[in-house]
């Protein structure tokens, strides 16, 4: 297991060095200037080249793209002086002359916008964005799960092909034109009815009473990103199911006896989940990276929003951070999936 998690880190390296290479040169070779959106549009030649040295971008492409996988890796060469590794928040490991190698929490480096740590401003944002994604795996999953199991024990019913063209229907339309029929629908014009709101954050601060905790505010964006995901677990569920039931153990249980809440729940269910948690765990990553739009559509407060809004703005480092950030997510999620798939199910071997 130890070497498996090692070797799969390893890859996830990897994975982000191509990343990081892929977002250089795609917001290298896209119009606009960086320098002229820090400086102004009245800005004299003088300041628009302190800014593109101390930016260094007055160096040549291949001198930009070393000083930025020096700064986004994990381990850099730096120079040994106290304030340039107390820049990069790190620890000198090995002195090379005036230099030295750094271990160090990734440096994204700062917006164009705010001249804010970009790091620093993903992760304000990121428990916006958590929370919604895992609200809509929650209610994807205990939806999912139950209709499918319902769909599974009422074969070529009524009520299993309208079950299954539900979400056959779920997972063709896009995610943002649910979110918007969603909002229109539910937070605009029934809004008096749902009492929900068409945006909303999940803090809110009153003058009186201070911050606090508004979870009515992530119900529809949550049911929007989750549409997709619940559809996909009533058919994976569905199936799954229909499998399990034919087994010969299940029969076998059936004839000694147990109750049909038995059967179902602690034999069939319990075998039948292994692909659904698979997908569930799979998911998560996912959602974290389609809830843009959605983010966007509802003015919540994640990544999508400050993501978006900074590619409006040519803010480039933000949406490159922002990119290798969700990389690094799906990376770790993905090594936690096959995991926690190794460990429920004891038939699967690691390589």
């Amino acid at each position: 297991m130890i070497g498996f998690i090692l070797s799969r880190l390893g890859q996830g390296v990897l994975v982000l060095a191509g990343v990081a290479l892929t977002v250089f040169f795609l917001f290298n070779v896209l119009p606009g200037d960086p320098v002229a959106l820090l400086a102004g549009q009245r800005s004299d030649a003088e300041t628009r080249a302190a800014i593109a040295a101390d930016l260094g971008l007055d160096q040549p492409l291949p001198l930009q793209l070393v000083g930025y996988l020096n700064d986004v890796s994990p381990l850099g060469l730096h120079a040994r002086d106290s304030a340039g590794v107390a820049k990069y928040g790190g620890v000198a490991l090995v002195p090379f002359g005036q230099r030295a190698l750094v271990l160090k929490v990734p440096y994204l480096r700062r917006s164009f916008q705010t001249n804010k740590d970009v790091l620093s401003t993903l992760l304000d944002h990121f428990t916006g964005t958590l929370w919604l994604a895992v609200a809509a795996m929650m209610l994807a999953a205990v939806v999912g799960i139950s209709l499918g199991v319902v769909a599974a024990l009422k074969p070529h019913s009524w009520l299993d092909r309208l079950l299954v063209s539900t979400s056959v229907l779920g997972i063709s339309v896009p995610s943002f034109v649910a979110a918007i029929l969603i909002a229109i629908s539910f937070g605009f014009y029934w809004s008096h009815w749902t009492g929900l709101n068409l945006t909303g954050q999940l803090y809110e601060t009153d003058p009186f009473t201070g911050r606090h905790l508004v979870l009515r505010n992530l119900v529809l964006p949550a049911f929007a990103l989750g549409i997709r995901p619940l559809a996909v677990i009533v058919q994976l569920t569905r199936s799954s199911m229909l499998d399990v039931l034919s087994q010969d153990y299940i029969r076998t249980a059936r004839a000694k006896g147990l109750s049909s809440y038995r059967v179902i729940i602690g034999h069939a269910l319990k075998n039948a989940l292994n692909p659904v948690i698979t997908a569930v765990s799979g998911w998560l990553a996912s959602l974290m990276a389609g809830a843009f739009f959605i983010e966007y559509i509802f003015n919540w407060k994640g990544l999508g929003t400050v993501t978006l809004r900074a590619v409006e703005n040519l803010d480039f480092p933000v949406v490159m951070g922002a990119t290798i950030f969700i990389a690094a997510i799906f990376v770790l999620v993905n090594i936690v999936v096959d995991v926690l798939y190794a460990l429920l199910d004891p038939r699967v071997k690691l390589g």
